[in-house]
This record gives structure tokens, sequence and C-alpha cells, in this order.
């Protein structure tokens, strides 16, 4: 048996995070995925909570009938030589990590992981930034993310969110 690690953001989780973890799961027998920067919303770049984005990710991989995965939230710590320690003591025991982030890439293999990149699907359109972008300016962002993430952002008033978070002060 063996089990793969990814963390993101997931700010929203859109259509490339499903592809790369249906991808993952083709070679390990389940995904832990860690929410990164768990402690953080309300922000433009963290407008989501964790909560939602732990709903965000396990509605979509369940309508998928994806059920062989572990979600944990993942506080910053902000001592990257700690970092993977800290990730260590929250998850269970993993064999492999996949990420594209060069940081976290280093910090993994500093500790003797076998640590493996995806290409990125489709990067224009399915990206956290380009789609929060489109929500912000009134774009098609539903096409980018799968129904479950519109139906979660639709029920917390989202796009209003993040609307709010672009302004200034002075608007």
């Amino acid at each position: 048996m063996t089990r793969a690690f990814i963390v993101g953001r997931f700010q929203p989780f859109h259509n490339g995070h499903m592809e790369i973890i249906k991808e993952i799961l083709k070679k390990h027998t389940s995904v832990i995925i860690g929410i990164g920067s768990a402690q953080y919303s309300h922000t433009l770049l963290n407008p989501f909570t964790a909560g939602e984005r732990h709903l965000m990710v396990s509605n979509s991989l369940e309508t998928m009938g994806i059920f062989n995965f572990y979600i944990i939230p993942i506080e910053d710590v902000n001592s990257n030589p700690l970092w993977v320690a800290h990730v260590e003591s929250l998850t269970p025991k993993f064999d492999s990590v996949y990420t594209n982030n060069p940081l976290v890439r280093r910090l993994f293999i500093e500790k003797n992981y076998e640590v493996n990149s995806l290409g990125l699907i489709n990067r224009d359109e399915w990206s956290g930034t380009r789609i929060r972008e489109k929500m912000i300016n009134g774009g098609n962002w539903e096409k980018d993310t799968p129904e479950q993430v519109v139906s979660i952002i639709s029920e917390i008033d989202g796009v209003s969110r993040i609307r709010d978070l672009s302004k200034s002060d002075n608007e």
C-alpha cells in the first residue's frame, strides 16, 4: 500500500487540482491532501476558510466516486526547517510527495522523500489566481471548477466576499 501527499491552498479547488489528484491515484492506493495556509481566510490571496476548502475538495472527490483520500488542514509554520516535521506530525505516514512548488520540493528532498512533479494542466485557466480574477471581473469562473465548488461558493456568497476583499477603503 502506497500513500502520497500533496499540499495546496485550494483557493478555490479547481479542475486542475481534480486532474492531478486523479493522476496521483493511478499510482498510489490513497492520497493525503494537505490544505495549506489553513489559518488564513478572508484575504484576497486566501478568501476561503479551511473548512470551506475541505468541503470543496471532499464534495468534489466524492461526487467523482473517489473516497481513498484524507484531508488535513495544515497551518503555516514560519520556519522552513521545521515545516516537514510539522506536516509529519499531522498526517498519516506517506511514501511520496507531489508538488510543483520549488520550496516544498526542496524541503521534502532534504528529508529524503521521493518528490514528484506533475505537469500543470490548462494553467492559463486553471489557477486559483486566475479563477479569483474571473470572480472579481464577472468572468465565467464556474467552468473551471467542479460543480460542487460552484455550489459551495454560491452558498457562502464567495464571489461577493472576493469582490469586497478586492476593494480598498477609498472605494
